[in-house]
């Protein structure tokens, strides 16, 4: 189209649709252009969401500025991704242009990257059991009204082959699936089982591929070449045609909330994508989310019981022990257990939500703490590089000699990281192999998964580490499962803390005998009577689900309430304490009758990287009159900000720290 006027929008908070000129005609929904943006003439590129014959009323045409060059030959996105982008940006309170730069890969797309090579398919297909078969059938079932549905099992008891062949019936039926796994460690190994099962009709989409690579994967599954995605949070945005079915796994895991604007929840834009699109959405976990645990109980999604392990393994017995008393990070317990598996030639995983080797300087004569001096939390001491870190902004020193405040010698490390236990475990157990999977060891690329390849194949006798290890991951050698320390969690000062421990110590413990019945699980604990330690050494799913959700209820927390989070952050603390403060004013009169302002207050943590941070939570019974009342908040916060303070929003946080 001749001398078209296109309109744009940006990856910035402006909310407004820009136009510019088309001369050269090359435009079109769904590409994307590079302009000359604003009085300063910066290159930027802009998402064209629009595109109209004559200019904007009350705008002069000689003001508009022209395209400088269209990047795309055909269009990368469709009339149903601005659709999704526009809720996205309306729910989480963020431009247009902001939600489609977090759907759509940056880069230019270059030919022949591969995804899953052709390859012959060798895999043997496991028969469902009795459970699965019913499972399955129910997902796929098209009287089945909802389409939510939850499959709930323990570890082992076969989920992803449920998965799979629900997957593989909506590929035979012409339709295309979206499937979302936690975190890149796990991607690996879903990957794996899809490539073995879907081979060349497969995708994978996530943070460390190149955006080249990234952007031609999406330009296939928009194609339709690949009808199966598979990544973390940002595959839920994939352009896959004749969407039939969304998994989520490890339905549970925090990292499907976004951190960064837009600050959307995986789980929220896939219910939304499914109802408009006609879709299926499976979840699934051995510890679901106290908010899925209240809407399985009370009907609104459908649950899927998987109560048996099918590879021999039974549940292993998991038992807690005190560490007070213990020298060292290790219980005689634990040395005895693991000396004993590595007789029996099996495997050993030790697992510390917690990396480096100590965390806490304290001196015992004057009581100083070292702390990050950007950051309002403990620096973490790291041996293998003799710097003292902090894990929230990056910064770094030479450890101390002696206590900086008073001199004394008698000041040191106390907790204990990674690298701790790791130095203790060797010293221990000199003869073992021992490997190590955490943020620091997994630095170079394809480092973890090799890890991870080695421990699975019997290289290793040990593996400690974080989070990484502890869910989704399937190794056939491991018998001993032991929680270095459970605790780490608990004192948060955060409403899901004890929900985040529970779930942590469950699913390190599925880790543990899978494919045979001597499993054994060691929790070691400085408080083996807190209510969220024994329920999980006991595996007492319905207990602790009861037992959360009736002090959510008498506390008012999620699932019971909905929350909206404003966090101002300044390197002024004035600024920010003012700001708080005049934000709380505004939102007074604003609030609806039947929900309440907390704060406004300090965030639990005050300081990183430098920002003072304050935080305002709105809590309501719902989200409709809440969202309201935040929007008109913004609205009016707007007029008269301050441009040294940044203002966040989050709707629905999975954190408050």
């Amino acid at each position: 189209m001749e001398g078209s006027y296109l309109e744009l929008v940006f990856d910035l908070p402006a909310k407004q649709v820009f136009t510019f000129k088309d001369t050269q005609g090359q435009g079109g929904l769904g590409k994307r252009a590079q302009v000359f943006f604003g009085k300063a003439n910066r290159i930027m590129t802009g998402y064209i969401i629009g595109e109209q014959t004559v200019p904007p009323e009350g705008i002069e045409q000689a003001s508009i500025k022209e395209i400088s060059r269209i990047i795309d030959k055909d269009p990368v996105f469709e009339s149903r991704d601005i659709r999704l982008a526009e809720w996205v940006a309306g729910y989480y309170f963020c431009s247009v242009g902001q939600a489609l730069a977090s759907m759509i890969p940056s880069g230019r797309r270059i030919g022949g990257y591969p995804s899953f090579a052709d390859q012959e398919i060798t895999e043997v297909i496991p028969e469902l059991s009795e459970e699965q078969q019913q499972a399955l059938e129910t997902i796929i079932d098209p009287s089945q009204s909802s389409g939510l549905f939850y499959l709930y099992g323990i570890t082992g008891s076969g989920k992803t082959e449920v998965f799979l062949r629900a997957a593989e019936f909506m590929l035979n039926t012409g339709k295309s699936v979206i499937y979302l796994v936690p975190e890149i460690s796990l991607t690996h190994q879903a990957v794996e089982a899809i490539k073995t099962r879907f081979g060349s009709a497969a995708a994978t989409l996530h943070s460390e591929m190149t955006p080249a690579a990234r952007f031609t994967e999406w330009v296939r599954i928009k194609r339709g070449d690949l009808r199966i995605v598979v990544g973390p949070r940002s595959a839920v945005f994939a352009p896959v045609q004749n969407l039939g079915l969304i998994i989520i796994d490890e339905e549970h895991d925090g990292s499907y909330k976004s951190g960064n604007t837009p600050r959307y929840h995986a789980r929220q834009v896939a219910m939304r994508r499914c109802s408009t699109e006609g879709a299926r959405l499976v979840m699934g976990s051995a510890t679901p989310s106290v908010e899925a645990w209240k809407l399985m109980r009370e009907g609104g999604i459908t649950r899927l019981n998987l109560t048996k392990r099918l590879s021999g393994g039974k549940v292993p017995d998991i038992i807690s022990v005190s560490l007070e008393h213990t020298e060292g990070c290790l219980t005689k317990e634990l040395k005895e257990e693991i000396r004993k598996t590595a007789q029996m030639r099996r495997q050993t995983i030790l697992f510390l939500n917690r990396r480096g080797f100590a965390y806490f300087y304290h001196c015992q004569a004057c009581g100083y703490e070292l702390t990050c001096r950007q950051c309002s939390v403990s620096l973490t001491y790291h041996k293998s590089k003799n710097r003292v870190i902090c894990h929230y902004c990056g910064y770094q020193s030479a450890p101390p000699g002696a206590c900086p405040q008073c001199g004394s010698l008698g000041a040191g490390y106390s907790g204990f990281g990674t690298e701790m236990i790791e130095e203790e475990v060797r010293k221990t157990f000199p003869d073992l192999k021992i490997c190590r999977a955490d943020a620091d060891s997994a630095g170079k690329k394809g480092s973890l998964q090799e890890t991870l390849e080695n421990f699975k194949t019997g290289g290793f006798d040990i593996l400690l580490g974080t989070q990484m290890v502890a869910k989704g991951l399937n190794f056939p050698g491991v018998r001993l499962v032991g929680v270095v320390l459970a605790d780490t969690g608990l004192h948060l000062p955060d409403f899901r803390a004890a929900e985040r421990t529970f779930s942590l110590i469950v699913q390190v413990a599925g880790r543990s005998g899978r494919y045979f019945p001597d499993g054994k699980v060691i929790v070691q604990t400085f408080r083996p009577q807190d209510p969220a330690i024994l329920k999980a050494c006991s595996l007492d799913m319905d207990g602790f689900f009861t037992a959360e959700l009736a002090q959510r209820k008498m506390l008012g927390f999620p699932p019971y309430t909905r929350l909206i989070r404003f966090t101002i952050r300044s390197r002024e603390e004035e600024r920010a304490e003012a700001a708080i403060n005049r934000l709380a004013s505004i939102a007074d009169p604003l609030i609806p009758p039947e929900a309440e302002a907390l704060g406004p207050a300090e965030c639990p943590v005050a300081v990183i990287a430098g920002s003072y941070r304050r935080q305002l939570l709105l809590r309501g019974p719902s989200m409709g009159s809440l969202h309201t009342a935040a929007q008109a908040i913004l609205n009016q916060y707007e007029i008269k900000k301050d441009t040294r303070v940044y203002l966040e929003v989050d709707v629905d946080p999975v954190s408050l720290l």
